[in-house]
């Protein structure tokens, strides 16, 4: 599967779910591979600290996307892009590609409006290939005042949508683990909500890539802990 975390407006959260999702995966014992499409090089320059397990590659260009995602796909389980800011042609070629695209978004006014934008340029990956890729938005950075939250559904229902049930809340513990060369469910006790919300919501995304695991044991890890309970 790749999967595309796209928004064609930055400081929304990409790097911040691409990043957090390949290290889950690759932590629950999944093949994987993060293709960092940012400029920043925010993400790849963190799970290769945070996550050093991780293969990762960097593509610059729509054209090094559209040759560079196919192989991949071949040799993984599952290739999670983390799209640029802006550069619409190279997040088009990732909707060309993708099966899943997911799109984090604020819940203010001005995202909602934007979010119209980005399902335009879904709708048109999808009509090219009869089909995919699925799409699904998610409220990312959202604060304790959720009065625009309701904006944001209506929106999301207006262009049919989804819209994810888990949202990622404006949390220091998703700005410190960059930062710190972690991530948040190594994090402690004290980061322990932002490590089940971010858990849910990949298990809400993923739900078959959750299966058979748990953040933080590899997979032959949680099979071996689940024989000795027998």
């Amino acid at each position: 599967m790749i999967v595309a975390v796209v928004n064609s407006k930055g400081g929304v959260g990409k790097s911040t779910l691409a990043g957090n999702m390949v290290a889950w995966l690759h932590e629950l014992g999944h093949p994987v591979v993060l293709a960092d499409c940012d400029s920043q090089n925010s993400s790849s320059e963190w799970i290769a600290e945070a996550a050093p397990g991780v293969q990762v590659v960097r593509y610059e260009t729509a054209d090094e996307v559209l040759e560079g995602l196919p192989p991949l796909r071949q040799e993984v389980e599952y290739v999670v892009c983390d799209g640029p800011g802006s550069q619409t042609e190279t997040s088009r070629a990732l909707l060309l590609w993708a099966d899943l695209a997911v799109i984090p978004c604020k819940a203010s006014m001005f995202e909602a409006r934007a979010l119209a934008k980005n399902t335009a340029f879904v709708r048109q990956a999808q009509a090219i290939r009869q089909g995919p890729p699925q799409a699904v938005a998610v409220l990312s950075m959202v604060g304790k005042d959720f009065r625009l939250t309701k904006d944001m559904r209506d929106a999301a229902e207006a262009l049919k949508l989804p819209l994810a049930a888990t949202h990622v809340t404006l949390r220091q513990a998703y700005a410190d683990a960059p930062g710190q060369s972690t991530l948040v469910w190594k994090m402690g006790y004290r980061e322990k909500e932002a490590a089940k919300e971010i858990d849910a919501l990949f298990r809400e995304l993923l739900p078959e890539a959750a299966a058979d695991g748990v953040p933080g044991l590899t997979r032959a890890r949680a099979n071996r802990r689940a024989n000795t309970k027998r």
